[in-house]
């Protein structure tokens, strides 16, 4: 049996309730989790995006189980970017 867990960590941590975060850290147990995880995970900084239409996110994978969605302005609006931190 595979347990898996995911863990969210907004990135800021000063009002983060008043304000939408604008990065989320993900963290995976198990292999079978990280597609869903990563697209719940997009589809909520999508709405966040949405508001200002000002950049698109990027979703930079730390090391195996580790990612990190967030809105970026060197990204386009409306486009979703993957990356591989070295």
């Amino acid at each position: 049996m595979t347990t898996a867990t995911l863990e969210r960590h907004p990135a800021t941590t000063e009002l983060a309730e008043a304000a939408p975060a604008r990065s989320i850290d993900l963290e995976f147990s198990s292999a079978l989790e990280v597609h869903a995880g990563l697209e719940e995970a997009v589809a909520e900084l999508i709405e966040v995006a949405s508001k200002d239409a000002s950049c698109g996110i990027l979703v930079t994978r730390l090391h195996p189980g580790r990612y990190t969605v967030a809105l970026d302005e060197s990204v386009p609006f409306g486009e979703t970017y993957e990356a591989i931190a070295a």
